[in-house]
């Protein structure tokens, strides 16, 4: 009986360690995703004040679709760069709150 109480009070104890561990994980890749999409927005801004800084230059309407080609495609560019970016964030997010538990998983089994 003791023996059993110890056992569980182990396992516990161990359980909300890796709890913890976990948690730091989440909020230091929550952190990571939340800066890279603050980066993303302020540099997707600047791109359209310049985009348009440009168009109001433009001197003939073939210049004037030509700029907004440009930064139409540049646009999609940057989102797909950055779409992949941050699903490469989240894949190692889940793996590292997941990494904590998989002594307790391959101990269960």
């Amino acid at each position: 009986m003791t023996q059993t109480y110890e056992d569980f009070s182990k396992y516990g104890k161990e359980f909300a360690d890796s709890g913890l561990k976990s948690f730091a994980s989440l909020s230091k890749g929550a952190q990571a995703i939340a800066t890279e999409a603050g980066e993303y927005t302020k540099k997707s801004i600047e791109a359209g004040s310049a985009a348009a800084e440009k168009l109001l230059s433009a001197k003939s309407l073939e210049k004037a679709i030509e700029i907004q080609s440009d930064f139409a495609r540049q646009s999609y560019e940057a989102f797909v760069t950055e779409a992949t970016k941050i699903g490469d964030l989240y894949a190692e997010l889940a793996k590292d709150a997941y990494k904590p538990f998989e002594s307790m998983v391959a101990k269960a089994k």
